[in-house]
């Protein structure tokens, strides 16, 4: 198989397991925040095993640490409002709002990486706005605060993202992985006493089994294969295939969760309003190269 069509394989098999970081968070009974804590923990402990990372480690300045240790809080806040909105709404929902994402880095980007802004970029944006007018309208009235919450993971995503764009090439990615998911994790272990849940919340055993599935076979798995097919895609055919990651997470969400007996029909409508500006994001920006950044969002 000539290496470009195994990377196309391998990034479809990534995002399809990203797609069931959502249904899991559904399935896991822990609240948002234990079940974020243990995640990141799960990783970054794993991480701190492989002597690559170490050597990462030694070669970092000060300065460049606290840098990625500072998105790393930023990665725990979109995560613990990813699935705050899941528990709140569900996984369709929360998927739906991560596709936010370009509308938000529109904006952010320029500010963060200091370019001008591309009028193409907000006009996508402008595009999304009818999507989410009807997903809003295809909601049960006790879901709408779920959704409010994952516009805000999406916000943190296209901040997190900014950042890693403009950093990720000064140092090793599972590197930088593993510094902004062990600062994500000692953030959200001194966060925890402000709020109602505890952070370290000894979970059942249906619980751990699937919470292994999503640190490993949804997280450290998929990155590493990524990482690999990254080598021979370009940044457009990286994000394409990236953008089906809301798609998978809500046609999985039917016959897994049974979620659409939850939602109407406007809900699936804008989905698809979303999902269709959503890919023509990518051809903005046909033939540049991709790069690590590409995959530490997911």
């Amino acid at each position: 198989m000539l290496p470009s069509r195994r990377a196309h394989l391998q990034i479809h098999f990534c995002v399809l397991l990203w797609g069931f970081t959502a249904i899991l968070g559904k399935l896991i009974t822990l609240a948002a925040l234990p079940l974020v804590w243990w995640r990141m923990l799960l990783v970054s402990a794993t991480l701190l095993c492989v002597p690559r990372v170490w050597r990462g480690l030694r070669a970092l300045s000060p300065k460049l640490l606290l840098s990625y240790a500072g998105i790393g809080v930023i990665v725990a806040l979109h995560w613990l409002t990813f699935y705050g909105a899941i528990k709140l709404a569900n996984a369709s929902v929360a998927a739906t709002c991560i596709a936010l994402c370009p509308v938000f880095l529109a904006v952010v980007e320029p500010w963060v990486a200091g370019r001008r802004f591309d009028p193409r970029e907000l006009l996508i944006g402008a595009a999304i706005v009818p999507g989410v007018v009807l997903v809003a309208g295809g909601l049960p009235g006790e879901m709408r605060l779920g959704l409010a919450i994952g516009v805000l993971s999406a916000l943190f995503v296209a901040f997190f993202s900014a950042f890693n764009k403009r950093l990720i090439d000064r140092a090793d990615a599972l590197t930088v992985t593993c510094i902004e998911l062990g600062t994500g994790t000692l953030f959200l272990t001194v966060l925890a006493p402000f709020m109602a849940t505890p952070a370290f919340v000894l979970p059942s055993l249906h619980d751990a089994l699937l919470m292994v599935v999503l640190a490993y076979g949804c997280t450290l798995l998929p990155f590493a294969l990524a990482l690999a097919a990254l080598r021979h895609l370009t940044a457009f055919a990286t994000q394409m295939v990236t953008n089906l990651e809301p798609v998978y997470a809500i046609v999985l969400a039917i016959p897994l969760l049974g979620e659409q007996r939850e939602l109407g029909w406007t809900f699936y409508l804008g989905v698809a309003v979303i999902i269709g500006a959503v890919f023509a994001h990518p051809l903005l920006h046909r033939g540049e190269a991709a790069a690590p950044s590409d995959l530490v969002a997911p």
